[in-house]
C-alpha cells in the first residue's frame, strides 16, 4: 500500500463558527484568525494505492462554481486536485473509487466538472466508483435549512446520474485495508475511513475533527447539526484512539497535518504532530 496527502488548496472560514461556542480568546491561542476574524484552512485530501485500486477520500472544493460563491470562501494556495495528484503521477482516468465523507460543498465539489462546452457537469473521475453512505445520501437530497447552503445541486445532480454511486448502509470493511464507520454529530452519517498501513490505522477524519486545534471536547464547530452527539462520538472515539494509537489525519488543519493523541490531566490531547511523510517513509 501508498498513501500521498494531496492538497487541493486553502480556504477561509469564519473563526467563530469553526470553533462553536469557546470564545476567541481560547481558540485564537491555537488556531489564528486574521483581522476580518477568518481562519485559512487547508482542504487535504488522501490518495490510497493498494494492488489495483487508486482510491480518493474527498474531493475538495473544485473549480466549477461561480466566483460570487468563490469569492465567500477566499481560495488561496497554489495547489490544486488534478494538479496535486498529477505531481504524483496520477490521473483522473486512473482512480478506481473515491470516498466522499460527506456531500458538503469542500469534500465532494471536486467530484464534478464543467463538460467540454460547459452546458452541463460531469464526473472528474469517469471511471471511479462513488462511495457515500446511504444516510447522508438521503439527507443531502432533502437538506434542513441549517445545511442546504451546504450541499449544492450541482455537486450532487451529476453523481446520481453517473450510474457510479454506491450507497453504503453499514458500516464496515469496504477496501481490503480500508474500514468505514458513521459519525453523525456534524451532519448525517459522514462517513470516515480507518486505514491499516502496516499495522497502523490511520484515521482519515474529515470534519468529525476538522484540526488538531479541535481535540479538546468542547471544541466543536458551529457547522455541527448535533454537538452534543458529535461530543460524546469524540470521547468515544479517544478512548480508542489513544489506547490503540491511532494516527489522526487532518484534512482542514493548515499547521498540522497528521498527530497521536494521548491522556493528560486536561483530557485527552495531541500527543506529537508529523507529516504523512514520516509514516510512510
Amino acid at each position: 500500500m501508498q498513501l500521498y496527502s494531496i492538497e487541493t488548496g486553502n480556504a477561509k472560514f469564519d473563526g467563530g463558527a469553526v470553533f462553536g461556542v469557546v470564545p476567541k480568546a481560547l481558540w485564537q491561542k491555537l488556531y489564528p484568525a486574521d483581522e476580518n476574524n477568518l481562519i485559512n484552512s487547508s482542504i487535504r485530501c488522501l490518495l490510497i494505492v493498494d494492488e489495483d485500486k487508486k482510491i480518493l477520500i474527498d474531493t475538495g472544493i473544485g473549480d466549477k462554481q461561480d466566483e460570487k460563491f468563490l469569492k465567500n470562501f477566499h481560495l488561496n494556495g497554489e495547489d490544486n486536485l488534478l494538479k496535486s495528484l498529477k505531481n504524483h503521477g496520477f490521473y483522473p482516468e486512473e482512480i478506481t473509487d473515491i470516498i466522499l465523507t460527506h456531500l458538503h460543498f469542500d469534500h465532494c465539489g471536486g467530484a464534478t466538472k464543467w463538460n467540454s462546452d460547459k452546458s452541463g457537469f460531469e464526473l472528474t473521475f469517469p471511471n471511479a466508483t462513488i462511495h457515500i453512505s446511504k444516510g447522508q445520501w438521503e439527507w443531502a437530497n432533502n437538506p434542513n435549512k441549517r445545511e442546504v447552503a451546504s450541499f449544492l445541486k450541482e455537486n450532487i445532480q451529476s453523481i446520481s446520474e453517473s450510474g457510479k454511486l454506491n450507497l453504503i448502509e453499514k458500516e464496515g470493511n469496504l477496501f481490503t485495508n480500508v474500514d468505514v464507520r458513521f459519525f453523525n454529530g456534524h451532519t448525517e452519517a459522514q462517513l470516515i475511513p480507518f486505514i491499516n498501513y502496516h499495522g497502523k490505522t490511520i484515521v482519515y477524519t474529515a470534519d468529525f475533527l476538522a484540526s488538531a486545534s479541535h481535540i479538546p471536547l468542547p471544541y466543536i464547530p458551529s457547522y455541527d447539526i448535533r454537538p452534543l452527539v458529535s461530543m460524546q462520538e469524540k470521547e468515544n472515539f479517544y478512548k480508542e484512539a489513544v489506547e490503540n494509537e491511532y494516527i489522526i489525519f487532518f484534512e482542514h488543519d493548515l499547521y498540522c497535518e497528521c498527530c497521536t493523541l494521548h491522556n493528560t490531566e486536561k483530557g485527552v490531547r495531541v500527543k506529537d504532530t508529523f507529516k504523512l511523510l514520516k509514516i510512510i517513509n
